[in-house]
């Protein structure tokens, strides 16, 4: 079973900078500890406790896993994965450099 997994520019020391890698596994779990084999460290950087961590964000098929199975989500030959880092801040009273709000 082959899945096209998309890595995010933070997480490419550990794929060897490539944008994307092939893995395998029946569920998003399996998929990471597949990962992890080829690509140690990387399992770490978005598992927490069994669970993605806070600010990671992995997408089936354009599809936030969290509304799903979490990392129970069952995976198909043929899905795309991908992995996000989620992205805060910004402030409500910036103006930028015109001046403008």
């Amino acid at each position: 079973m082959a899945i096209e997994v998309r890595i995010p520019t933070i997480l490419r020391t550990y794929t060897d900078g490539q944008k994307a890698v092939e893995g395998s596994g029946a569920t998003i779990d399996e998929l990471f500890a597949d990962l992890e084999s080829r690509h140690a460290g990387i399992r770490e950087r978005l598992v927490d406790g069994g669970e993605l961590r806070r600010f990671v964000n992995v997408y089936l098929n354009d599809e936030d896993v969290r509304f799903l199975d979490g990392i129970g989500t069952e995976l198909t030959d043929g899905d795309n994965v991908t992995i996000l880092p989620a992205v805060a801040g910004g402030s409500a009273a910036y103006t930028g450099s015109a001046g403008r709000h």
